[in-house]
């Protein structure tokens, strides 16, 4: 038996990117919360790329900023390079990315953790996990045993982490760190549904042996847009990423090798990512392909060490030296850290409320890349929701379902636990059917009222974001009020963006509207815009744009939420509802949906099933 060391209403397990948010939003919520990490000096670590948002990733970054979550903030401040991707897209698919300096952003998210009231930061391995009447008991491996009303599992990749690099593997987490393997055989004890995934990450080399003179260059952009409306001072470019590709020769050293890679040797067991494959794979898969693209990105100011994204690999070492030395630029590079790939367990999400909770473990919840995700946005934001519901559990609030029509969190959440994963899950905007309404630059109006309602956004936030919002809709009523007669400047700028000139006065909106133009190239006609914050004269641009796909989509969310609103009980007998197919009777008694929108998405389940679900609702309400 271990010794008494502490009582809390909510403890998290890991302090990655999803306990991390996990633990600020319950301590924030007025819990008295406690964060476990293996190592304090890896808080916040990125241990694959350097790298925060990119597309779709930065929708839940602004997200997460929106609800009151801490990384959008953490890494304005330590950008190196910012970067809008899609800009020669729509505005569904704009999204924001930016490199980020590791260590420093690991060192500011430690003591925003360190500075938190109500939320102790400690360095302890949780070697075990078990329920004791109304609480559960967290044991760790200098013997002490700490109680809490709700536990928060955030373990991402450590739960029995294996390296594999070629023919050698060994139990390791992430960056060398210690596997968490007495907690993985504690949790398979409890009778979670575990699976096994992998992941994998290219290799660090050193800066002075790259021959720079051979690659392209990527500076970032000229105009930098933060990910957190709350960033004063606008982050700087300090660094350039570059480009070089693979060629023959790579492709001739991969295949003559490929028996060697610990992933085709049949030496992992776990699921690797659909989307973001090791090159070994991608020259398999896709074997008509000439090359494939890689990224140079600094992983820091105060380290010469780069990250070459797009060479994830788990070749052998001597293997990684021939086949990155064969790449344009990088013919006398230096490995610093070799490439690796990692497999761990997870559990099956389709084990998990859209509460994040683990169904038959009241108060025991999952966050983050043990929940079968991939990527530090993914965990981020699932580790705001569990993080809340955890607390909320514990003072006996209504919990918070973030709803795949109003967020990318929602859609994330919904995804997870309604279709499980069968890979790591990553998030595209091609995931969501209302991205056009989802977009990055309104994620404040979706989703802070509700961080202001849940607690976690302050009154000044609130009453400034009002006031921005006052401005959107004042600047669309002047759009569609405001007449532009015709002249010779304003045909003239027409003509230059190839549209066609006016003859009779027109309204600035249907202006706005032509593909062809902008709030930018009609400046200079439009005399009476007042000076506006540039978030606000973009979104307001948007709205006038897509004013008709907007209304259409919006009216799609209108009937879906109707749906939500059905909701079914959490102990429905689906073997006695009539007219169910027997699929249908299998998937819903697993998934146990919560709503009639919820169980219409589940694979397998027909509009006729959902039919018959209206039907036996509206019985049992007789």
């Amino acid at each position: 038996m271990g010794y008494f060391a502490g009582e809390f209403d909510v403890a998290v397990i890991g302090a990655g990117h999803a306990g991390i948010e996990a633990a600020l939003a319950a301590a924030r919520l007025g819990c008295r919360t406690v964060i476990f990490t293996v190592s304090l000096d890896w808080v916040g670590n990125m241990p694959c790329n350097p790298s925060i948002g990119g597309t779709a990733k930065g929708h839940l970054v602004r997200e997460i900023d929106a609800l009151g979550g801490e990384m959008g903030v953490v890494a304005d401040l330590n950008t190196l390079q910012s970067r809008m991707l899609n800009r020669g897209k729509g505005p569904a698919v704009h999204s924001l990315r930016a490199q980020i300096d590791r260590r420093d952003y690991s060192g500011m998210m430690k003591h925003r953790l360190e500075q938190q009231e109500n939320l102790t930061t400690k360095q302890a391995e949780i070697t075990a996990i078990e329920r004791a009447g109304k609480a559960w008991i967290l044991t760790c491996k200098l013997g002490g045993q700490y109680h809490c009303q709700t536990a928060i599992l955030a373990t991402g990749t450590f739960l029995d982490a294996k390296i594999h690099v070629g023919e050698t593997s060994y139990a390791s987490g992430p960056d060398g760190m210690a596997a968490a393997c007495s907690l993985a055989q504690s949790v398979k004890e409890l009778g979670l549904p575990i699976r096994r995934f992998k992941t994998g990450t290219p290799a660090r080399v050193l800066r002075s042996s790259i021959d720079f003179s051979q690659l392209e260059r990527q500076p970032g952009d000229e105009e930098i847009v933060p990910f957190s409306y709350q960033t004063e001072t606008l982050p700087e470019n300090k660094c350039d990423c570059y480009i070089t590709w693979t060629n023959d020769e790579t492709k001739r050293i991969i295949l003559e090798n490929l028996e060697r890679s610990a992933m085709y040797g049949h030496r992992i067991e776990g699921v690797g990512p659909r989307y973001c494959p090791s090159i070994e794979d991608k020259i398999v898969r896709f074997p008509d392909k000439q090359r494939h693209q890689t990224f140079i990105e600094p992983c820091g100011l105060n380290t010469e060490e780069m990250y070459l994204q797009g060479l994830s690999t788990s070749l052998p070492e001597d293997v990684q030296i021939q086949l990155y030395r064969s790449i344009k630029g990088l013919e006398k590079v230096e490995i610093m850290r070799p490439a690796y790939a990692i497999e761990y367990d997870c559990i099956d999400p389709l084990g998990l409320k859209p509460t994040l909770e683990i169904k038959g473990f009241d108060g025991l919840y999952g966050a983050g890349q043990f929940n079968g995700s991939s990527g530090y946005e993914e965990a981020a934001a699932q580790g705001l929701v569990a993080g809340v519901n955890a607390a909320h559990k514990v003072q006996g609030k209504d919990p918070y379902v973030p709803l795949r029509s109003e967020s990318y969190i929602g859609t994330l959440i919904d995804d997870l636990v309604t279709k499980g994963c069968s890979d790591p899950y990553r998030m595209m905007t091609s995931r969501s059917e209302y991205r056009l309404v989802l977009r990055q630059d309104n994620a404040e109006e979706r989703l802070l009222p509700t961080g202001y309602r849940l607690g976690l956004v302050s009154e000044e936030r609130y009453q400034n974001f009002l006031a921005r919002k006052a401005m959107k809709e004042a600047e669309m009523e002047r759009a569609e009020n405001t007449v532009l007669p015709p002249s010779a400047e304003l045909n003239a700028i027409l003509e230059q963006a190839e549209t066609a000139p006016v003859r009779s006065g027109v309204r600035l909106a249907e202006l706005i509207r032509r593909p062809q133009l902008n709030y930018a190239l009609l400046t200079d006609v439009d005399v009476t815009r007042p000076e506006l914050p540039p978030e606000v004269l973009e979104q307001a641009e948007v709205e006038l744009k897509y004013a008709g796909y907007i209304k259409r989509q919006q009216a799609q969310i209108d009937e879906q939420t109707r749906l939500e609103h059905r909701r079914l009980p959490e102990n429905a007998d689906y073997k006695s509802i009539t007219g169910l197919r027997l699929e249908a009777v299998e998937k819903l008694s697993n998934v146990r949906p919560l709503s009639i929108g919820q169980a219409a998405r589940i694979s397998g389940v027909t509009p006729a099933d959902v039919s018959v679900l209206l039907i036996w609702l509206e019985k049992n309400k007789q």
